[in-house]
């Protein structure tokens, strides 16, 4: 097998993820979750999925599809599709699993694999983030990561702009 080979074994679907969710939690292995668009990943993406991953045994990335993407972000974007920031995404060392998921928060996709520790970059309150409260009461924690400034999307796109 080669690397683009195993590189799309790392994207799931749910009914997929779980059952390998199943299995590490059987063998006493933590799971870290995080989530968003990464459109573009810049230096503040892999800044903010190292910290998530290094709070786990596994790291799932849940990626929100193109038309969530437009949903939250506007018309333009996503720049590149879900199954290429997908493929991105799983190419990523400290990524242990990728799947997409259609809503506008990852909430359902929180409750069906019930992480360990729940990751978000930003400056949220805990009861701001979808999927914290399930979590929680499943016994795992959250943790809110800091924002590396000065990287974004949204600011790469502007400055392609001029």
């Amino acid at each position: 097998m080669n690397a683009p080979d195993l590189i799309q074994r790392k994207v799931y679907t749910l009914p997929a993820l779980q059952k390998l969710v199943l299995q590490w939690k059987y063998f006493g292995k933590s799971i870290a979750f995080t989530n968003g668009c990464f459109d573009i990943i810049h230096q503040g993406h892999i800044f903010s999925l190292s910290k998530a991953a290094s709070e786990a045994d596994f790291l799932i990335v849940g990626l929100n599809s193109d038309e969530s993407v437009e949903r939250l972000k506007g018309p333009g974007r996503p720049v590149n599709s879900q199954d290429s920031r997908a493929i991105v995404l799983a190419s990523l060392v400290m990524v242990d699993a990728v799947v997409i998921f259609e809503e506008d928060t990852p909430l359902e996709l929180i409750k069906a694999i019930l992480p360990d520790v729940m990751v978000k970059g930003g400056d949220y309150r805990v009861d701001e983030i979808a999927g914290a409260g399930e979590v929680i009461a499943a016994g795992g924690r959250v943790i809110i990561n800091p924002i590396l400034k000065g990287f974004s999307t949204t600011s790469i796109l502007r400055q392609s702009k001029t």
